[in-house]
């Protein structure tokens, strides 16, 4: 399956990861099923791994992306998104993809890298744990 998830459970993260020639379709599903598993947890940062991903999206199919999240939210709600999209192409699409999403994740951001993706989530996450600590609640 192009489209593969794994949960953290315990630390509130899911790794998805996007491989070869991915149709809008397979990814449509892929939130189908993530509303449906029962380890889901009702809130998840996101790690979107797209550097393998062959098959170029256009704007229309982002949308309808945009909208899969939408109908699922009332299972599970998105906090931070970091997407690793390697081509240029691929980079100018997921930048429109985090514009469509402004309302359905906490703050999204398209990185070239695994690294800078994993280190930008890391940090995000870490102060808002510091947050959450001196008493400030965390929005979603």
């Amino acid at each position: 399956m192009p489209v593969r998830y794994q949960i953290d459970k315990a630390n509130g993260l899911i790794r998805t990861r996007c491989v070869g020639d991915v149709t809008v379709q397979e990814v449509v599903d892929h939130f189908q099923t993530l509303a449906q598993d029962p380890d889901c947890p009702d809130y998840l940062d996101v790690l979107l791994d797209l550097s393998k991903q062959t098959s170029l999206p256009q704007s229309d199919e982002l949308r309808e992306v945009t909208e899969a999240i939408r109908r699922v939210r009332d299972r599970v709600r998105f906090g931070y998104c970091a997407i690793v999209a390697s081509t240029d192409a691929l980079f100018g699409m997921l930048r429109m993809f985090q514009v469509f999403t402004e309302d359905l994740f906490g703050e999204a951001h398209v990185y070239r890298s695994m690294a800078d993706a994993e280190g930008w989530l890391v940090a995000r996450r870490a102060g808002e744990r510091k947050h959450d600590r001196s008493g400030m609640s965390r929005s979603t």
